[in-house]
């Protein structure tokens, strides 16, 4: 494995990583049972989105609502951590 290939596979799992602490964080701000803000890292958010745990992120709307999955994972993160 070259170390550009290593580092490349680390960096995936620090965004996942990453991606993990922000749905968990999001479940902190939930409101209307799946709704929540979206005041977080925006590559993260997007990421989110890519991943099917929340809506589309683009728009004027300060929130996102969360999928059934996304829903599940983050209460899962959240309680976990």
């Amino acid at each position: 494995m070259s170390k550009m290939t290593l580092l490349t596979s680390i960096m995936d799992i620090v965004r996942d990583r990453i991606d993990d602490a922000v749905l968990a964080l999001l479940f902190l701000g939930r409101h209307d049972a799946v709704r929540t803000w979206k005041s977080v890292d925006w590559a993260a958010i997007e990421r989110l989105h890519e991943k099917g745990f929340i809506s589309d992120p683009v728009g004027k709307a300060k929130a996102v609502v969360f999928t059934d999955e996304g829903l599940r994972q983050s209460e899962a993160l959240f309680r976990k951590r």
